[in-house]
């Protein structure tokens, strides 16, 4: 069965934005190293250090689907029609946008709720991974218990306001175990598996 996973790069004070929804100081670690790690669009490549490229190739390997809100598609500007990792992405939306879905695009649009998404995407993904991306979905994701691991990218900067990745916890405190740390440049990859009730 597929593994639902959260992974977002993420800033020292918990943001995985600015205020103007800018990323570049939390992206910086996707091209400051000598490992080339190619995703499924030719245009896009990752330069990191190897521990990186090892965590990149993992999440590449096993990634069968992404679920994503609506915000994140829109910021994306839909990823002009391709995802870069390849795979279905469904997207959790009230409406679904003008011009959409196009034909050879791989986004589903999902008005059911993120619960829907998650359970489609399972079944999209079969044996492999569901990534789940945007603030707002993975918050959703973890109060409605769908997550089985989040991965945080800790970039060590300081953003100081925007849109934090923990922000609308329903429940806590939750002790989430810890199952891998690697040093990265300038990233710490932090593995955390999420404790099911």
């Amino acid at each position: 069965m597929a593994k639902v996973v959260a992974d977002m790069s993420m800033s020292l004070d918990g943001f995985v934005a600015d205020p103007s929804d800018g990323i570049e100081l939390l992206f910086d670690w996707h091209r400051n190293g000598d490992v080339v790690v190619p995703t499924a669009d030719p245009q896009r490549s990752f330069r990191t250090s190897a521990a990186s490229a090892a965590v990149l190739r993992e999440m590449l390997d096993n990634i069968g689907a992404v679920v994503c809100g609506r915000r994140l598609f829109d910021i994306a500007g839909g990823w002009g029609g391709k995802h870069p990792l390849g795979v279905p992405v469904l997207v959790v939306t009230h409406t679904v946008p003008d011009g959409w879905p196009r034909d050879g695009a791989p986004f589903t649009f999902v008005t059911e709720g993120v619960e829907a998404a998650i359970a489609r995407a399972k079944v999209v993904a079969g044996n492999g991974w569901v990534g789940v991306g945007g603030a707002d979905i993975v918050q959703q994701c973890l109060n409605g218990g769908l997550l089985d691991e989040i991965r945080v990218d800790l970039v060590p900067v300081l953003v100081g306001r925007g849109i934090r990745l923990f922000d609308k916890m329903a429940a806590g405190p939750m002790r989430l175990q810890t199952t891998r740390v690697i040093e990265g440049n300038d990233v710490t990859h932090v593995h955390h598996r999420v404790p099911r009730a």
